[in-house]
């Protein structure tokens, strides 16, 4: 089984990330053939910066090896450093139909919140299309917000093997619930676009502030509350056991504590469980040359399935 992710370098991780993209992934890289890149061609749709791009796209790669990914276990590599991906991406433009990119959700929402309307970012489902069948992946983990570009992956891939008599592999998702589950300090879902994250890798006393910034509302301390409702419960439920989350659940209905002692609670769980990553991560940090080595080797793996599967696109194709 060949499993592919991606992320966007387009900022400072968060536990939104984490959740969301770089826990499942890392759990899956010993359940298959993983490869994991670093999407920075999409992220050239938000970045205009060079240096902040490379500075960030390094920084992605440090976090993830923090995170526990294994480079022994799974390929991982800059998108950039695989040509192929967009020599397929402009292949697969050619039979992507405009209505389908028009139905795109990611798209609205994007120019909703004040993005340029570029042409990359109305084309980024074909880049993401591109990305996937590149690799010929089996299973591609996801959230529910990009189920429907794993969707249209799977229409452009077969508009492409009926044109050309092609063999692209259709993908599967992965579908992950914690996605849906990591609210950000103003209860909408974490998002560096909405400046509500908590970061992985945030120093204590910054971390600390962002976790008592969280949003409540105005029940007193005797007053039960109401944990379903809660961010803090959402997340110190993330990091706790079964039986932390239950004594959590039970001290809500019972009332007789504050807001402030639970985000003391939730402060606690987070950076007790991100202690282990933080002394990775300084080891990592310790060695300059294996970030560089990582990637090198994680975009030579690449480049070697990408090669195999871009000849049999260029044959179909009549290249």
């Amino acid at each position: 089984m060949r499993i592919l992710s991606g992320i966007q370098p387009t900022g400072v991780l968060h536990i939104g990330n984490y959740f969301g993209m770089m826990r499942p992934a890392i759990a899956l890289q010993a359940q298959g053939e993983a490869f994991y890149f670093i999407a920075d061609y999409h992220a050239l749709t938000t970045i205009d910066n060079p240096e902040t791009l490379r500075s960030n796209s390094r920084q992605v790669a440090l976090d993830f090896l923090a995170c526990g990914l294994d480079p022994d276990r799974a390929a991982l590599f800059r998108q950039s450093d695989v040509p192929q991906v967009t020599e397929l991406a402009w292949i697969l433009s050619t039979v992507t139909p405009k209505a389908l990119l028009e139905r795109a959700h990611s798209y609205k929402d994007k120019i909703a919140r004040g993005l340029p309307a570029s042409a990359g970012l109305f084309t980024y489902p074909v880049l993401m299309a591109a990305d996937i069948l590149i690799y010929d992946s089996d299973v591609v983990p996801v959230g529910k917000d990009q189920k429907q570009h794993l969707e249209m992956t799977r229409d452009i891939a077969l508009k492409f093997n009926e044109t050309f008599s092609g063999d692209l592999k259709l993908p599967e998702p992965h579908i992950q619930p914690a996605t849906e589950t990591v609210p950000g300090t103003d209860g909408q879902k974490m998002s560096k676009s909405y400046g509500n994250t908590i970061d992985i890798f945030g120093d204590e006393k910054e971390t600390r502030k962002r976790v008592m910034s969280i949003v409540t509302d105005s029940s007193s301390v005797e007053a039960a509350k109401d944990p379903d409702s809660s961010t803090i419960f959402q997340l110190h439920s993330l990091f706790a056991t079964k039986e932390e989350t239950a004594a959590m659940r039970e001290a809500f209905h019972r009332g007789g504590i504050g807001y402030g002692e639970f985000k003391k609670q939730l402060f606690a769980k987070l950076w007790e469980y991100f202690e282990p990553m933080r002394k990775r991560r300084a080891e990592i940090l310790a060695d300059p040359s294996y970030i560089g080595t990582v990637l090198n080797r994680g975009a030579q793996r690449a480049n070697e399935i990408a090669g195999q599967v871009m000849a049999r696109v260029r044959e179909a194709v009549g290249l």
